[in-house]
Parts: C-alpha cells; structure tokens; sequence
C-alpha cells in the first residue's frame, strides 16, 4: 500500500466543518497508521502551531512519531525543544477519519486559514496540506510558477534531485 501522498484535489466543507478526505490520501492515512485494522478509523495530526503557514499540515502516526522522536532527541529544556513541542504537541490536533471518509475541522482550525465552504487538499510526501483554494491558488501556486519560470530553459528540474542543479530561483526553497 502506498506510503506517501500524491495529487491534488478541492472539497467542500459543510457548516460543521465535515470534509471529505482524498479516497488515495485515506488509503495512506490507513498504511501509516501502525494501529489500523480494517473496520477501524485511520488515526492523523493535524498541526497549526506554525503561524507563518497559511494552511493545515495533517502528518500520518507514522510521519508524526518520526517528528516527536527528534523533538525528543533534542536536549531538555532547550528552547529548540521546548518551542517544537509547543507547536507539535500543544498546537496539535489529534483526529480520525470518520466512517464516512471525512475529517471534522474544528472552528479554530478553519479560522486560522480562513477557510469557509471549500477546502483544498496537496500531497505533501508523508503529509498533505489543507488551504483555502483562493489563498494557494494566489500565494503558493504563484511561488511555484515563480521559482520554474526563472530556471534556465535548459534546466530540468529533476537535476536537483542528484543534487546536480545549482540555480536557485528568487522564491528559494520555502
């Protein structure tokens, strides 16, 4: 089963906040959550402690263990630690996929992105992100128009993959 997330899709949000999740993003929820059996609900994390962000990270139980065994690795009482686990642990949100293959966002969460009757849904790898369609459409569609239009035409960009490519464009790597 597949490991991580691929494609893109937009879904509607009714009035209490009930999205359908991606049918292929559920099947990944389901093979990274250690504990899910079939019958059982997929387990996910949705962090929003990141207010730089202007959308929801939601980490499989496998992608969020790897981040709390850093955070762990970290010295105790470090600032480093101690600011990562605010946003990783404290500005979580713990959830399940209901049965009928949606998430409930909680009000606070749709407020942070500003998100009223559509949702959409990026893979990410082992995460996928949830934004206001309008404000990725605008702000991160946008970065990555950018970022492609100024490489050089003969510059493909699987080069960066070996670590080959050495153009950096004006949006950098975040």
């Amino acid at each position: 089963m597949a490991r991580r997330f691929r494609g893109e899709s937009q879904h509607k949000v009714d009035a209490k906040g009930r999205v359908s999740i991606p049918a292929l993003f559920r099947r990944v929820l389901e093979a990274c959550d250690p504990d899910w059996t079939e019958g059982l609900r997929p387990q996910l994390v949705i962090v929003y402690g990141d207010h730089r962000r202007k959308y929801l990270e939601c980490y499989t139980i496998e992608a969020i263990d790897e981040v709390d065994e850093k955070i762990a690795a970290l010295p105790r009482g470090s600032m480093q630690r101690r600011m990562l686990e605010r946003m990783f642990h404290g500005q979580s949100h713990p959830t399940e996929v209901d049965n009928d293959g949606r998430l409930t966002l909680p009000q606070k969460l749709r407020d942070k992105i500003g998100l009223e009757g559509e949702a959409f849904f990026i893979a990410s790898g082992d995460t996928f992100q949830i934004w206001k369609p309008e404000t990725y459409e605008s702000e991160e569609l946008a970065k990555t128009e950018a970022w492609l239009d100024d490489l050089p035409e003969d510059v493909d960009p699987l080069s960066f993959l070996d670590g080959a490519g050495a153009v950096a464009g004006p949006a950098g790597d975040g």
